[in-house]
C-alpha cells in the first residue's frame, strides 16, 4: 500500500509539472510592432517575449511608426535570423496611418509647434518609404509572409479563440483594420496589452514636460487608436508614458546583458546604443509586465480615448475615471502606475542572457 501511495503521489507531481509546462507553453501572443532597429526598444521588447519559455509567439505583424514598414520588416527578419528563430513569421501591415499624413502634419506643426519625434517622418532620419536605411547588422536573407497583418491577426484569433494576447508596441493601424474587417476580432482575443498613452508623467524631460498627454503611438494614428480603444476587448492593459519614464536603459544594464553568451545578448551588446539623456525602456516594460505581472506594484482603471479634433490636442490622450466618463461608450483599461524597478531590470537581463527557446 505504501508503494502504491508513493506511485500515486509521484504520478500526481509529474502530471502537475507537465500541466504547468503545458500551460506556460500555450501563452499565445501575436506581437504587433513598429520594429525599428537594430536593437532599441522595439526589437528588445520582441526579444523579451521570444526569449521567454512561457510564450508561443504566433507571429510578428509590422506597422509603420518609428521607422518605415519596409525597413522595420528587414530589421525584424534579420534579428530573428541572428537569434535562430526564423520559424516566427513576420507579416507586413499598414505603411501609412488611416488619416494622418506627413504633409498635413508639417502644416499642423507650423500652427501649433514642433513635435520632437515624428517616427519615420522625423526630418533628420527621413528617406522614401521604399528604401532601407542603414542596416549595420546586415540585410536579411529570409522573406516576410505573403499575408497581410490585419488578416493574419484575424486568422489567429479565430484559430485560437480566447487564447491569443495581442501585444501592441506601435501605432494601432493594423488592429484598427482588423477590427474594421472583422467585428468579432477584438472579442475573440484574450486581451490587448499595449504601450501607449500619457496622462501626467512626473519628469523633467523637456520632450514630455510641455506636452504631458502627447504619446507617439497614439498620436501617429489617432483614428486607429480611437477605433481600438472602443472595441469590445475582454481586457485591456496599458503601459503609459507615466510609468515608462521611471525606467532607464543604462550602460551598466547593457553591460550586464553583454556579459551573457546568448545570441540575443550578443545582438544587444553589439547594436544597442544610448541616445541623449533619457533612454526609457518603453516597450520592454509592457512586454515584461505581461510576462510577470508582479513587476507592477500599483495600477488603476481609467477609461481612455484619443483627441480627434484637428486642433492643438490632435492625437493626445484623453482619460476619465469611472465617475466622470462620457455617456457615449468607452471601455476601461488597466493602467500601470508603479513598478518594482530592480525586479524588472533583473528579468530584462535574465531573459536576454538566456538560451533562446526553440520551436519543437
Amino acid at each position: 500500500m505504501k508503494i502504491c501511495r508513493v506511485l500515486v503521489f509521484a504520478t500526481a507531481v509529474l502530471l502537475t509539472l507537465c500541466l504547468t509546462s503545458w500551460g506556460q507553453a500555450t501563452r499565445k501572443i501575436v506581437i504587433d510592432q513598429d520594429g525599428a532597429g537594430p536593437a532599441g526598444t522595439d526589437q528588445q521588447s520582441m526579444l523579451l517575449l521570444i526569449q521567454s519559455p512561457q510564450t508561443e509567439v504566433l507571429g510578428i505583424t509590422m506597422v509603420t511608426g518609428d521607422q518605415w514598414l519596409h525597413e522595420e520588416v528587414a530589421h525584424t527578419l534579420r534579428m530573428l535570423e541572428i537569434i535562430g528563430r526564423t520559424d516566427i513569421p513576420v507579416v507586413p501591415g499598414a505603411e501609412y496611418p488611416l488619416v494622418r499624413r506627413k504633409q498635413e502634419t508639417e502644416r499642423w506643426e507650423q500652427e501649433y509647434g514642433k513635435i520632437a519625434w515624428l517616427g519615420a517622418w522625423t526630418p533628420n532620419f527621413y528617406h522614401p518609404s521604399d528604401q532601407l536605411g542603414e542596416m549595420p547588422e546586415g540585410r536579411p536573407t529570409t522573406k516576410p509572409s505573403g499575408e497581410d497583418a490585419a488578416h493574419f491577426l484575424i486568422r489567429m484569433v479565430h484559430k485560437f479563440p480566447n487564447q491569443v494576447t495581442v501585444y501592441e508596441g506601435g501605432p494601432m493601424t493594423n488592429l484598427a483594420l482588423a477590427i474594421s474587417i472583422d467585428p468579432e476580432f477584438a472579442g475573440l482575443a484574450k486581451e490587448l496589452v499595449f504601450m501607449g498613452g500619457s496622462f501626467n508623467p512626473q519628469t523633467d524631460d523637456p520632450e514630455i514636460v510641455n506636452t504631458p498627454t502627447h504619446e507617439f503611438n497614439l498620436w501617429f494614428d489617432p483614428e486607429a487608436a480611437h477605433i481600438v480603444l472602443r472595441a469590445p476587448w475582454k481586457k485591456v492593459i496599458c503601459t503609459p508614458v507615466d510609468i515608462s519614464v521611471k525606467t532607464r536603459l543604462t550602460s551598466e544594464l547593457i553591460n550586464r546583458v553583454k556579459a551573457g553568451n546568448s545570441s540575443a545578448a550578443r545582438y544587444i551588446g553589439q547594436y544597442t546604443q544610448l541616445r541623449g539623456n533619457y533612454n526609457y525602456l518603453w516597450d520592454e516594460l509592457a512586454a515584461a509586465a505581461w510576462l510577470d505581472p508582479s513587476l507592477i506594484t500599483k495600477k488603476e482603471m481609467l477609461f481612455m480615448d484619443v483627441d480627434l479634433d484637428r486642433g492643438p490636442g490632435y492625437g493626445n490622450t484623453l482619460s476619465w475615471a469611472d465617475r466622470n466618463k462620457p455617456i457615449v461608450e468607452v471601455l476601461p483599461a488597466e493602467v500601470q502606475v508603479d513598478l518594482d524597478l530592480e525586479k524588472f531590470y533583473k528579468l530584462f537581463v535574465d531573459l536576454l542572457t538566456a538560451k533562446t527557446p526553440r520551436k519543437d
